[in-house]
């Protein structure tokens, strides 16, 4: 289904934001909802289901935090995320220095963090049980951690030397956390060590003839603004303005070396890519330009160009329950991409031909069944 994802002419998300679309988040409960967040600081909750049960279909904004609402980020939304264990709440943080904690019924903040520097980047663990830490990352190079239950900002991580552009908490160990910042730089954290960061990701694993003219290890030859677990949480994925993509293993911290070719990155802030969940091979969706590359991880070939936008694409975020991906871009559209149809093989040819749709080496399987052994 990854494989055949094209732009959906029978779908539309309806057009609410009259300005750039930085951030989509879609909730892991059931899939359905989903939050945008613009430019000009609107944030908008759309129904993804088709209510109408016709083929052509409008997704609606059920609602939205709009110029006029007194609450509005004054700046540009940079984040948005459901709280992971329902929808009654979600996450915003903004250019204008605050992260707000948003009653989802009542559209009103519960809670507002405020902090000395712009907001990049923000996030909850979607495994967390013991804690209820919120991750940000601001124009500081400290790393901050709110903590929701007692709507104090707990802790700070001191380690990089600029700002940081993207955090994301493990999907496997809930208090492991990745930072990435324009040092250059990316650190992972045991929050509950106070001692510094656990590692620094070296993209030359440690050969000191190559890190030599590096004081410190870097992850990338430029300011790193995008983080991406691997859904097992085995694996991060970190895209810099060097036009690199890398793949680490987060347990040695070790540079994978898969090559995915230039990965064209000239945003200024954080960039929000995202994965596959549970195909065979996992593939990753990057913004790319107006366009949106298709690479397979552990390989690094790219498969596709999804293209449409008008102009630069800032996020996309998958619903995996049905392999669909959802873009946002410059353009103020958010554009639906869904696996196309194949056509179905009239009976009288298949026999005499095998069907040609197995043509992509990523589809192949290498499994039989025992009856073609026999």
């Amino acid at each position: 289904r990854v494989l055949s994802l094209e732009l959906n002419k029978d779908r539309d998300v309806e057009r609410i934001h009259g300005s750039g679309i930085n951030t989509l988040d879609i909730e892991p409960v059931e899939g359905r909802y989903m939050l945008s967040g613009g430019s000009d600081g609107v944030i908008v909750l759309y129904d993804l289901e088709n209510l109408s049960r016709k083929p052509s279909y409008t997704c609606k904004a059920l609602c939205s935090v709009g110029r006029s609402h007194p609450d509005v980020h004054r700046f540009s939304v940079e984040t948005v995320q459901w709280y992971p264990h329902d929808t009654g709440m979600f996450t915003s943080s903004s250019f204008d220095k605050t992260l707000k904690i948003w009653d989802t019924n009542t559209l009103q903040p519960a809670d507002i963090f405020h902090f000395e520097g712009t907001v990049y980047s923000h996030h909850m663990s979607p495994v967390a049980t013991k804690h209820c830490l919120i991750a940000v990352g601001t124009k500081s190079p400290k790393v901050q951690l709110c903590d929701l239950k007692s709507g104090s900002c707990s802790h700070i991580l001191q380690g990089h030397r600029q700002e940081v552009l993207a955090v994301s908490w493990s999907p496997r160990h809930e208090y492991i956390l990745a930072t990435a910042s324009a040092d250059s730089r990316v650190k992972l954290w045991d929050v509950r060590r106070a001692s510094g960061c656990l590692s620094t990701l070296d993209q030359h694993n440690g050969e000191k003839s190559k890190a030599a003219s590096e004081a410190a290890s870097t992850a990338h030859n430029g300011r790193v603004n995008g983080l991406c677990y691997t859904n097992d949480g085995l694996h991060l994925l970190t895209i810099g303005t060097d036009d690199r993509m890398r793949l680490w293993n987060s347990s040695t911290g070790e540079n994978t070396l898969v090559n995915y070719g230039k990965v064209c990155n000239e945003s200024r802030k954080g960039l929000k890519f995202t994965v596959s969940w549970g195909c065979n091979p996992e593939f990753a969706f990057v913004p790319y330009g107006s366009t949106i590359a298709v690479y397979t991880i552990f390989t690094g070939e790219l498969i596709t160009m999804l293209r449409g936008h008008y102009s630069t694409v800032n996020c996309c975020i998958l619903q995996p329950n049905f392999q669909e991906l959802y873009s946002g871009s410059k353009d103020c559209n958010v554009l639906a991409w869904i696996p196309g149809l194949r056509e179905p093989v009239p009976d009288d040819i298949s026999e005499k031909s095998p069907p040609q749709q197995h043509s992509n080496p990523a589809y192949e399987d290498a499994w039989s069944s025992s009856d073609d052994e026999g």
